[in-house]
């Protein structure tokens, strides 16, 4: 058996098979290799620069970490599940090539405040990662509605349909929710972005560290202002998986609308046939599996951050083994969300749109009813619940008759208003119902435009 550095001497027996299973985590850390190293050779740097170690020591140290993530990447180091985690295993490592002098790097921490470094270490890279896959994912979705400001479609409420709208409009949405995701990410980055090496156990160090400048070395803006904080604190964690489930959740909701969309009830896009999977028995299947798991890996992400929140919620100060789950749900939250954006960019890219069906849905439909009663306000003086209550008439009277608005006749509407003219016709267009919706943030095509303009100026 190797012997594991961190065991303490006056634990005399051998850890039972049952505890050595529960309390590995390497399987799941080893993943925080090379922020271990990073923070490992910042470390050492440190102790060097303040004398606690010699200049020798200190470069014998460096380069056997060095050479240790080379060969990590090389695929020639497998990590020992008896050494418990990421950070004995590659002391252990340390030790078989240098020797006893490998001991002294663990001189004025703990894996208390390792672990937490790694993890902020790991945690700013990936949103640095999620930044510029949000960036051209708005630039995809941006370019659809530069394309569509003129292509009407319904827009719905309560899944009825409602108004029209453009295309561009709708995609604009999404633009604007994925703004907040990465406002969110950079929020999250900046408050985590606190160095809590040299925290120790929980208390600090008697050794005369220099935190400002491990801060320096690892780029974070500033030590951490209290120990016991330091080890303790998931905050960063539960932010980071946070803001990764809201994020999930817009692509979610993008998803489930390509889902209906695609559908023979709407056939309002075509996706080529690499994105979709067929039936193992129905011949005549295509079904759109990438846009339900982005759905189904959304829930997993929610589950998550409902588990770390849970974990975390009854744990007195300061580190407890219970926060080592917390790398299994971050890992997974982000490779599941990662791999959805990457799908969901891969649909937008490719995905066509049937104009003709979109336009189609709205003509045949009660959409333009809001402009209707708009116009007996502006035209007729009527106050909106007048106005309202004629509308909605005419509605009940169109259905009756199973027609559409715009198929009534003036004679027929005449009967609900004596003084409606041929004009009434321009006012049921579904072209026209997006044209006069020039307030700002509304749907008409010349302020949609003016949106994107704004949009391309802000996020990219």
């Amino acid at each position: 058996m190797k012997k594991n550095p961190a065991r303490n001497v006056h634990l005399k027996n051998e850890v039972s098979l049952l505890l050595e299973k529960i309390n590995s985590s390497i399987e799941i850390d080893q993943r925080l290799y090379k922020e271990d190293i990073e923070g490992s050779i910042a470390h050492c740097t440190m102790l060097i620069k303040s004398k606690i170690i010699t200049s020798k020591d200190g470069s014998l140290i460096i380069n056997g970490l060095k050479k240790i993530q080379t060969e990590i990447k090389k695929g020639k180091i497998k990590f020992d599940t008896k050494l418990e985690d990421i950070h004995i295993n590659i002391e252990s490592l340390l030790f078989k090539k240098i020797g006893n002098v490998a001991g002294k790097l663990h001189t004025a921490r703990s894996r208390n405040d390792q672990v937490v470094t790694d993890l902020k270490l790991w945690i700013r890279s990936k949103i640095n990662n999620f930044e510029n896959e949000l960036k051209n994912f708005q630039k995809i979705l941006i370019n659809i509605a530069k394309r569509n400001t003129n292509t009407i479609m319904p827009g719905y409420t309560h899944m009825q349909i409602a108004q029209a709208v453009s295309l561009a409009h709708h995609v604009m949405a999404y633009v604007e929710m994925i703004g907040r995701d990465r406002e969110r990410l950079n929020n999250c980055l900046k408050r985590m972005n606190e160095n809590p090496l040299g925290a120790c156990a929980l208390a600090g160090t008697s050794f005369n560290i220099n935190r400002k400048y491990t801060s320096k070395l690892l780029r974070f803006n500033k030590p951490t202002a209290n120990s016991i904080d330091s080890v303790s604190d998931r905050d960063f964690v539960i932010e980071f998986i946070f803001c990764l489930s809201l994020l999930g959740m817009h692509l979610s909701r993008l998803s489930e609308e390509i889902i209906l969309w695609s559908s023979q009830h709407f056939e309002f896009v075509q996706l080529p046939d690499e994105l979709f999977t067929g039936s193992s028995v129905l011949p005549q299947k295509k079904n759109p599996d990438g846009a339900e798991l982005i759905r189904a890996k959304t829930a997993i992400t929610i589950s998550n951050l409902s588990a770390l929140l849970s974990l975390l919620k009854n744990l007195p100060l300061a580190y407890n083994k219970d926060m080592q789950e917390d790398k299994k749900l971050t890992f997974e939250t982000f490779d599941n969300i990662f791999l959805s954006l990457q799908v969901l960019k891969e649909i937008m890219k490719k995905i066509k749109f049937n104009k003709d069906k979109m336009l189609n849905a709205v003509c045949r439909s009660h959409a333009t009813a809001i402009d209707l009663a708009e116009w007996l306000v502006k035209d007729l003086n009527y106050s909106f619940r007048q106005a309202y209550n004629i509308t909605g008439r005419i509605v009940k009277y169109a259905n009756k008759k199973n027609k559409f608005l715009s198929d009534l006749t003036l004679i027929e509407l005449k009967k609900f208003e004596k003084n409606f003219t041929n004009k009434v016709s321009s006012i049921l267009s579904a072209q026209n119902s997006i044209k006069n919706k020039k307030s700002i943030g509304a749907t008409a095509p010349e302020t949609v435009k003016q949106a994107i303009k704004l949009a391309e100026q802000k996020y990219l």
